[in-house]
């Protein structure tokens, strides 16, 4: 008889072993939702810094899949300051939100079809410290770079390793866009040499994906130009004289004759919305004029590309990536509040609206603004240097170890062009396992897609501009989801492909991310 006790509590301590997500960061409800959340959410702070009380918050949403066996994927944003609730609020977060009815008043949060949490568990991570809801009681901590802010990420990952132990196990990625073209090849070497040297617990870290990514300032800088002339964005003519006269150099060349020629490319640029060029820039007349005195492009252009969109809410995107004549270098970056500037595209009213009441933080467990002041989509509280360099080696050095990399661009992205982005790539000199060919969803093309060995792969996704979760919501949870399938025992042809009516991107995301 005294089994049945022994039973029990062996069965309890299976439960509290597989279920240890901390009490006090549970979400019951969210300000603007009414309904059941499809799957748990958790936030809080983690603090990475006991001395000077530096915490970093997170969300985080469990799969609405199989948590216990999908993979665990941590997304940043760029900058370097951009809160990672842009992703959440904006790309692929489990909601879509929209305006309230009336100034003032909270949005109205929808499920997310597209939300990423549909096939993985994601946590949205704000870091480095001064960046969304993060904070630190010492404001020295704002005062950071590279460095130090992967080594304050792979902190952060250890301690909420240790607050969920039930997923370690998970196949572990790290992901994000633009400026986390730098945050993750730097904490992913933080995650790999603590591997090594055996820190506790032991990540399961499998992998990455970046979209339109920072990499390389050379490649990076010199890369609009091949890309406005292949979309038609200036004549050839021009494109021919530029690239003759700077030698395909054209971001710190010397030469005045390349200087005034870039500088014309440039002006026929100004009017374009860099982050997508076919979207509409919403701004008013009076910000227009100021922004783009004297551009030659016609006014009509701005509508190309328009479309319907059941929840448009963007109209100034702000702290994405950098103007086409300030790229990211080595050294101290300067934001876009210390700049005097905005970038007149798309807006994040909405999530300071929602982020900024106290109800709504109360609710996810954040700390007032009197501690962190008012969250912004782009701080301009921290003091940023660019310390790492190109990540190329970076790069190179995961791939031969045999972690997964995927490399994505939305092929209408200016700040981060893919002609760039597919130049760095290729100059690994790896060996092309699937050569260049287009991948599909829903029977149509959605992108191009390259194949290299050392389980690297590049891809552009059609249509879609610099944040391709917000762009492009169908194809990106398209790709994504594919993590999660079985996997293939070969790569079926193109002409396969097709005959079993499946888009053909399928079978290389499992080969790479599996």
């Amino acid at each position: 008889m005294a089994v049945a006790p022994l039973l029990l509590i062996f069965l309890l301590t299976i439960v509290a072993s597989t279920s240890a997500a901390p009490p006090s960061h549970f979400i019951s409800h969210l300000p603007g939702f009414s309904g059941s959340f499809p799957s748990n959410h958790y936030s809080g702070y983690i603090t990475v810094d006991e001395e000077h009380e530096k915490n970093l918050f997170y969300y985080f949403v469990t799969s609405e899949g199989n948590p216990a066996e999908d993979p665990v994927v941590l997304w940043m944003n760029g900058g370097p300051g951009c809160s990672s609730f842009d992703g959440f609020v904006y790309e692929n977060g489990p909601f879509n939100f929209e305006a309230g009815n009336t100034s003032g008043t909270l949005p109205v949060l929808h499920l997310n079809p597209y939300s990423w949490s549909k096939v993985s568990s994601v946590i949205y991570l704000d870091s480095p410290a001064g960046t969304g809801l993060s904070y630190s009681l010492d404001h020295s901590d704002y005062i950071t770079g590279d460095i130090k802010t992967a080594a304050d990420s792979h902190k952060f990952l250890l301690k909420w390793f240790e607050l969920y132990p039930e997923f370690t196990d998970n196949p572990f990625y790290i992901s994000g866009e633009s400026y986390a073209g730098v945050y993750i090849p730097t904490l992913a070497a933080e995650v790999v040499k603590g591997i090594k040297e055996g820190a506790k617990p032991v990540i399961n870290f499998k992998g990455y994906l970046i979209g339109n990514g920072v990499t390389d300032m050379d490649i990076d800088a010199n890369s609009f130009v091949s890309f406005a002339h292949g979309m038609g964005l200036i004549p050839e003519d021009l494109y021919v004289e530029v690239h003759s006269v700077c030698e395909g150099k054209y971001y710190k060349n010397d030469n005045v004759t390349c200087q005034e020629k870039v500088a014309q490319v440039r002006l026929d640029l100004k009017d374009l919305n860099k982050y997508h060029i076919l979207e509409p820039c919403f701004h008013s007349p009076e910000q227009q004029e100021a922004e783009f005195v004297n551009s030659q492009l016609p006014s009509s252009f701005r509508k190309l590309g328009e479309t319907e969109r059941p929840l448009q809410v963007r109209k100034r995107m702000f702290g994405r990536a950098w103007p086409l004549n300030l790229p990211v270098q080595e050294g101290r970056v300067p934001t876009w509040p210390e700049l005097s500037r905005s970038l007149p595209c798309t807006s994040d009213e909405i999530a300071s609206s929602w982020l900024n009441n106290q109800a709504v933080r109360s609710a996810i467990h954040a700390e007032t603004i009197n501690i962190t002041g008012p969250w912004e989509l782009y701080t301009a509280k921290i003091d940023f240097t660019h310390d790492t360099g190109s990540m190329i080696e970076y790069h190179k050095n995961f791939t031969i170890q045999g972690y997964r990399a995927l490399i994505y661009s939305g092929d209408h992205d200016m700040c981060i062009p893919f002609t760039g982005t597919e130049a760095w790539t290729r100059s690994l000199g790896y060996k092309t396992i699937d050569k260049w060919r287009p991948w599909f969803y829903n029977d149509q093309v959605a992108g191009y897609i390259r194949g290299y060995d050392h389980n690297l792969t590049f891809m552009t996704v059609k249509g879609s501009g610099h944040a391709v979760p917000e762009y492009k919501p169908k194809e990106a949870l398209a790709f994504y989801s594919r993590w999660r399938e079985e996997l293939r025992s070969s790569i079926l042809s193109y002409g396969e492909q097709e005959r079993k009516n499946e888009p053909s991107f399928y079978y290389i995301i499992i080969i790479i991310l599996k």
